[in-house]
């Protein structure tokens, strides 16, 4: 079979601006970037306000394992599954970030015969906006560092006479706005900065990666550009001597950080190889972040399409749950499906149990025993009143007893259906039967329930996630948490939804722990206030907002060839 990038390639596009008139986009709504992408502008929405929307299917998986689980290639060959029965579907997904493309992934657009092309234009770029995210978080950086040095060195007249403003009387210890950069840059976790004469005062400082910025979730929940802006001044840069909040709006730099995102907004329009709408926007990761796309990408798409397919980072306990608890507050619209999606290596991976057989031969004791894994995700998916239906993303070594045993063993749990898909090899054709499943699912009732009330203490929110989210029998808070708790509280902030950081390699907080963990607390170890965003982010166990190049990364094997073409993203 042909490499991800070749298939690519091979396929006759059409031009973005019949991609965008067969949706229903208007000229005038469209800002073209070249023939093969182009930014929807959001005075679309004001076009379509009377339109009925569509339904909302979110895809999610088990807990993910080194092999893949075609998390992005089900969602894309769901939608083209959609569009060959006969439904006007769009897909929604995140832009992907370059940490990961450079890191570990060579490339995140989806795969096989099931993916958005041009492949290299997505993973690489795109029209800019996590550079625009960058910029703006960086700004800020910049600012909060620029009052505290003049603050230093101006008596309080001198700064008022200067600046035309009062002094923050800024903490150099207590800045609390980090630095972000869109690559897998350990070296950066911890820095000082101010060294050097007439450049402090030197304070701690660090790098996270780009999607983990705020700015990023703000990009992603925000509704128009006046909601952005307004949640851009409530951001939380550091605190004063007095241990108030300093937001961007005092420091003076939220405007500027909103004029630097104004075309970021926009969601991009792409197409899946066989020309399906898709959306791109936003590009949090759900580990350390909440972990999907926007809330104004799924309302253009749901205005002028049937279905609409959107993505949840990693598995079910991850993104799936940020989606519902603070994605969907945000945006009013909760999903009428969800997709779980399996491969047999997954779940044998999930098993932890060894094996002296390799994970593509059949296994039938080692795939029964991982299949809990897969019954715990439909069950916490269900838990929230949303029909499910599980994907069997196939490979070509998985055998017929495997995945006839598999099927049957989902007839007996809480799904509404199963089906095998084989998009990666076949495409849309091989999407048909998942895609009629979930039509059906979507026509059932959906009875969606929050898995907390936002009026609750954030320890009985938190509480939640642990035991009904996870399966913990409590939470574990550090002394330097339990001051950062305390601290929020005193800030008036304790009404804030939680968004959960920790490995996605297992349920619980430690990555080493397969199958279904029990009998464990959730340690969380510090708190990072989003006002902006609308959530509190708990850091749980060893979790990192900045993540490192492995031995072997990924940039190692992608270059330009004699035909000036890029070589290695898949």
């Amino acid at each position: 079979m042909l490499s991800d990038i070749e298939i690519s390639r091979q396929t006759k596009s059409s031009p973005i601006s019949e991609i965008a008139n067969k949706l229903g986009i208007e000229p005038s709504e469209l800002s073209l970037f070249g023939d093969t992408k182009a930014k929807i502008r959001l005075s679309v929405l004001d076009r379509l306000q009377g339109n009925l929307e569509g339904k909302l299917v979110i895809v999610t998986a088990v807990t993910p394992t080194p092999f893949g689980e075609g998390k992005t290639v089900t969602s894309i060959g769901l939608t083209q599954g959609l569009n060959a029965i006969g439904k006007r579907a769009t897909a929604c997904i995140r832009q992907p970030s370059m940490g990961p493309v450079f890191g570990i992934k060579g490339g995140a657009a989806g795969g096989g015969y099931a993916q958005v092309v041009p492949m290299e234009e997505l993973n690489l770029h795109l029209t800019g906006d996590i550079h625009a995210v960058s910029s703006a978080h960086n700004l800020a950086t910049a600012a909060i560092d620029a009052c505290l040095f003049h603050e230093s060195r101006l008596s309080r007249e001198e700064y008022i006479a200067q600046s035309g403003s009062e002094p923050l009387n800024i903490d150099p210890k207590q800045i609390l706005w980090r630095r972000v950069v869109d690559h897998n840059e350990r070296s950066l976790r911890n820095i000082s900065v101010g060294i050097g004469g007439n450049n402090g005062p030197v304070h701690d400082s660090g790098f996270d990666i780009t999607a983990a910025s705020e700015l990023m979730a703000i990009l992603a929940l925000s509704r128009d550009l006046q909601d952005m802006r307004r949640r851009i001044g409530r951001l939380i840069l550091a605190l004063d001597t007095q241990g108030k909040p300093i937001t961007a709006e005092d420091v003076g730099v939220a405007g500027a950080m909103t004029v630097i995102m104004r075309d970021a907004i926009e969601p991009t329009l792409m197409q899946t190889l066989t020309g399906d709408p898709c959306l791109i926007h936003a590009g949090p990761f759900a580990n350390i972040a909440h972990g999907n796309s926007s809330i104004i990408a799924d309302r253009i798409a749901l205005k002028l399409s049937d279905f609409v397919v959107t993505e949840a980072g990693f598995g079910s306990d991850m993104g799936f749950e940020k989606f519902c608890n603070i994605k969907v507050r945000e945006s009013g619209r909760a999903p009428d499906a969800a997709v779980v999606v399996v491969t047999l290596k997954a779940l044998k991976a999930n098993s932890g149990q060894e094996s002296a057989k390799d994970i593509n031969d059949q296994d039938m004791p080692r795939l029964q025993s991982g299949f809990a894994n897969l019954k715990w995700h439909i069950d916490n998916v269900s838990q929230y009143g949303v029909p499910v239906v599980v994907a069997i993303n196939r490979f070509p070594t998985d055998t017929q007893e495997e995945l006839q045993w598999l099927k049957g063993a989902v007839a007996e749990t809480s799904a509404f259906g199963c089906e095998i898909s084989d998009a990666f090899c076949e495409g849309a054709s091989g999407a048909e039967a998942l895609a009629r499943a979930v039509v059906s699912a979507t026509e059932q009732a959906s009875e969606f329930k929050f898995l907390y009330p936002l009026d609750v203490s954030l320890e009985a929110k938190l509480m939640t996630i642990a035991e009904a989210g996870y399966g913990a029998k409590g939470i574990a808070l550090t002394p330097e948490a339990r001051q950062q708790l305390n601290q929020i509280k005193a800030m008036g902030l304790d009404g804030l939804g939680i968004c959960v950081a920790k490995t996605p390699l297992s349920i619980c907080h430690d990555p080493k722990v397969k199958g279904i963990p029990t009998d464990f607390e959730l340690p969380i170890t510090q708190f990072k206030i989003n006002a902006g965003a609308g959530f509190i982010t708990a850091l749980v166990g060893k979790v990192m907002t900045m993540p490192g190049l492995s031995v072997r990364p990924g940039y190692r094997n992608i270059d330009i060839n004699q035909q000036d073409e890029i070589v290695g993203l898949a």
